[in-house]
């Protein structure tokens, strides 16, 4: 038969009572010795990290696609290239004052290009500076290493110091930066200080962007106008919170910024299958209550304030860790009480 476990009712006792004694082994556990009263330490917990999910999952092989689009770029410079020299040899021929001309307008055309180009490249640099941001500062929220958490904070406040609404936030996190001694604290107070008026701001523009797609979407008399509109309005708000965050993108880099937004959209679970308030929305019937294009353009509107969402996940420099992360039902009000106040005022016109 198995020893009857021994029960005793809880007391109460001091630390430095010369009875207590720490259980270093199993044969103590078993026979305790009389009038003594032992304690069993407690292994540390390991507490889970919220990780943030990449951003952008990471490509493997090679890059066929970008030696495709390279090649084919590079003989569509030679061949522009080729036509503008014979243009010029041409005019030459015709006319020395037109000669000059022409070769003027192709090296203006050259010099543009050029300029061109170099703010394509510093644009994509600055957009994949904000991309590591992001990776480190993940990491270090782990690791809880404090040199690391200085680097990320002073490259941070470089990517800041064109914002002029962040300069009291700088200074303040500035002078609080040596009383901090864990890594992951400091990245929080920096999220605190630098990230909360920028999400702010987040917040009202794909509130916006969201309400005027709801309500264009709604009185347009087509479905190509509205596709267009709507693609617009994407563009548009992806770029403006680059922009918000930091980042400045050109052409180049808003094809890039789409792709990741999107990428990130298929990560954490598409545009509107596994959103709960979409689900809620379309399952309760919400949206037949109202009209046919009110409730088109409220569904619209939340598919925006969705992909605005994901665009400030991929813009942002700093996972959020202190800050709570925005969710779609926080921008789902204004766009449910202006559908409600567009279905009112169009029974009073009616």
């Amino acid at each position: 038969m198995s020893e009857r476990p021994h029960h005793r009712k809880p007391t109460a006792f001091k630390l430095d009572d010369p009875r207590v004694v720490v259980k270093d082994s199993d044969t103590e556990a078993l026979h305790p010795a009389r009038g003594r009263i032992h304690i069993a330490p407690e292994p540390d917990a390991a507490l889970p990290v919220p990780v943030d999910i990449p951003m952008v999952p990471p490509q493997k092989g090679f890059a066929w696609g970008t030696l495709f689009w390279a090649a084919l770029g590079g003989l569509v410079m030679l061949g522009l290239g080729l036509g503008i020299s014979n243009l010029v040899e041409d005019l030459f021929a015709r006319s020395q004052g037109l000669g000059f001309i022409g070769l003027g307008f192709a090296v203006l055309a050259v010099l543009a290009l050029a300029v061109v180009i170099a703010r394509e490249a510093l644009a994509l640099a600055r957009l994949e500076t904000i991309e590591k941001l992001h990776e480190r500062a993940a990491a270090v929220l782990v690791s809880d290493d404090r040199k690391d958490a200085d680097a990320i904070v002073r490259d941070l406040v470089k990517v800041a110091h064109d914002n002029p609404r962040l300069a009291r936030a700088r200074a303040t996190l500035q002078g609080h930066a040596g009383d901090i001694i864990d890594g992951a604290d400091m990245l929080r107070i920096a999220e605190r200080e630098l990230m909360a008026p920028l999400d702010q701001e987040a917040r009202r523009l794909i509130s916006s962007a969201a309400q005027r797609v709801s309500i264009v979407t709604a009185v347009s008399p087509g479905a190509v106008i509205d596709v267009l509109f709507v693609f617009a309005a994407a563009l548009r708000l992806v770029r403006q919170l680059a922009l918000l965050y930091g980042g400045r993108p050109g052409t180049l880099g808003m094809v890039r910024l789409m792709r990741h937004v999107i990428a990130h959209l298929a990560v954490t679970g598409g545009m509107a299958a596994s959103d709960s308030l979409i689900q809620q929305v379309l399952g309760h019937g919400i949206a037949a209550k109202l009209s046919a294009r009110l409730g088109e353009g409220l569904l619209n509107g939340l598919l925006t304030a969705r992909l605005g969402l994901a665009a400030v996940d991929v813009t942002r420099p700093l996972p959020f860790a202190a800050l709570p992360r925005p969710v779609l039902s926080d921008l789902a009000k204004d766009l449910l009480r202006r559908a409600d106040e567009a279905e009112k005022e169009e029974k009073s016109t009616s």
